[in-house]
């Protein structure tokens, strides 16, 4: 399904263009921020004060650290993790589904027995297990999401290719003489991008929340680098009197998921015109 045709989706369009704002953010992070975020300059300065270096647009938090450049660069930390893991996380679960799906039989049983498993555990302890066993880096981050992710993956996957198997072009590539996986990758999963691609946006917002999540409980990127969980975590204590540290990052997290969410309710509408 082109993208040129979101723009038939005026609800598509609106989270497009959220995200596309978070992503040009992201990309000129160096030109947009006014300080180092990770820089001790003036602690607990309100929104709009004046510095010798500048102005605090939107404050600084109890460090003294300017918390728009904190927003700025963060934002480069989500748009670089958040859609690495769901892309990991697509290829192990693609990957998987499409063995369930084509060959059946054993293949189908053990790995579909493998994924309802690791999706009988509450997604957030599962989380925790892995990063408090391997311990909390970028690294891992991505490693948990595709760990708790894949098996859900694989099994919309599956009941894709559970229907599409059946199909007369599958079957005059067997006549061919095509190889399994060719016919998986060729024949089959291109004709399954639709739902796809509409899950990956909803599971781009989900991985959001996840890794801001970890940032809060302090399982996420080490300090001090930016990170809007880890900014909500730093300034909880000081929410009552300093209310705007924890909820600038809050509404960022917010929208950024707000724009994932209504670009695949976007695709959903195209998809269900088609």
């Amino acid at each position: 399904m082109p993208f040129t045709l979101l723009r038939e989706s005026p609800v598509g369009m609106i989270g497009a263009g959220i995200v596309a704002f978070w992503v040009l953010v992201a990309s000129f992070a160096p030109l947009i921020a006014p300080f180092d975020p990770n820089a001790s300059i003036q602690p607990m300065a309100s929104p709009m004060s004046e510095h010798a270096q500048g102005v605090f647009y939107l404050g600084t938090d109890h460090l003294g650290r300017d918390i728009l450049s904190r927003l700025v660069w963060g934002s480069r930390t989500v748009l670089f993790y958040a859609p690495l893991a769901t892309a990991a996380a697509y290829l192990a679960g693609i990957a998987m589904g499409l063995a369930a799906g084509y060959y059946r039989g054993w293949v189908d049983d053990v790995l579909s027995r493998l994924a309802d498993i690791i999706l009988s555990f509450p997604v957030l302890v599962l989380y925790i297990i892995v990063i408090a066993t391997i311990g909390p880096s970028a690294l891992n981050i991505v490693i948990a999401i595709v760990f708790a992710s894949a098996p859900g993956i694989m099994r919309i996957v599956r009941g894709l290719v559970l229907d599409l198997r059946n199909r007369d072009y599958v079957a005059a590539a067997q006549t061919r003489g095509e190889g399994a996986w060719r016919i998986m990758l060729v024949e089959i999963l291109p004709n399954a991008r639709g739902p796809l691609v509409v899950d990956a946006c909803l599971r781009l917002g989900y991985v959001i929340i996840t890794i801001g999540v970890l940032g809060f409980l302090g399982l996420g990127l080490p300090p001090p680098d930016p990170d809007w969980g880890g900014m909500i975590n730093e300034t909880r204590a000081m929410a009552l009197v300093f209310p705007h540290m924890t909820l600038i990052p809050c509404l960022a997290i917010s929208s950024l998921i707000l724009g994932f969410n209504l670009l695949a309710d976007g695709l959903r509408e195209i998809s269900l015109r088609d």
